[in-house]
């Protein structure tokens, strides 16, 4: 059997060019043009940058910071946003600021992404991996279906789902007419892989006016990922480092 190689590779930003690279991505991604999106929270995390083989074009990015005790949580861009106290005391990893060159999710560049992910979940001992899906848009009405699919069969539980912190929130039980069929299909992808995975989400949705989104607050606890796929993800992540 011929393998092929790897069309992309994965990596942690560490040159300023590096953080540019990865600045200039975000800020096409979620306003449009030329620019560069940094915050308060690109100096407290690691931010991984998946590249063309072929090209060296940055293809993906995405932060992730490992949180292990209470001040971490509510400092958190995730903690800023979502009363997340049910999962003080767990070893978490949160997830930010994903986004891709034009707007395209390869499906290469999501295994290589979730790959990454793994070997740093496991080299840092991560129970549950944190973030905020977003949708695009800020109206609630265009998001009704997929907040209901997202309400009736992928709630976390209750005691560690987190409660209301911001100031625009809309309640995912919207009582829509859902279609299961169009309603998944408008689910962020990467959404849906969180769910494909065993992942959950809260009750609600926080509106972003800045970013013209809303996001949900999701979840994927690593006892949950089969063991199989683990396995696999383990050895992408070495094939393409």
């Amino acid at each position: 059997m011929i393998i092929a190689p790897p069309r992309y590779r994965s990596h942690l930003a560490q040159t300023a060019a590096d953080r540019n690279a990865v600045a200039a991505l975000r800020h096409a991604a979620f306003f449009g043009g030329s620019g560069l999106d940094r915050d308060i929270w690109d100096d407290t995390s690691d931010h991984v940058m998946i590249t063309d083989v072929e090209t060296g074009a940055l293809a993906c990015t995405f932060r992730i910071a490992h949180l292990t005790d209470q001040g971490g949580f509510d400092r958190s861009y995730t903690g800023q946003r979502y009363d997340i106290a049910g999962l003080y005391g767990c070893n978490v990893l949160e997830l930010g600021r994903f986004c891709t060159a034009r707007g395209e999710l390869d499906s290469d560049v999501l295994r290589l992404a979730w790959a990454q992910l793994t070997a740093v979940v496991a080299a840092k001992g991560v129970q549950t991996v944190i973030g905020c899906s977003s949708f695009k848009g800020a109206d609630p009405a265009a998001h009704a279906q997929a907040f209901q699919l997202l309400f009736d069969r992928h709630m976390g539980p209750e005691d560690r789902r987190p409660s209301t912190k911001s100031t625009e929130t809309v309640a995912l039980d919207t009582q829509a007419s859902v279609c299961t069929k169009q309603a998944t299909r408008s689910l962020p992808e990467l959404l849906r892989s969180y769910l494909r995975m065993g992942g959950w989400v809260g009750d609600h949705a926080v509106i972003d006016r800045e970013v013209d989104t809303l996001h949900v607050f999701t979840a994927l606890d690593v006892a949950q990922i089969p063991a199989g796929r683990l396995r696999t993800l383990h050895q992408l992540a070495q094939s393409c480092a």
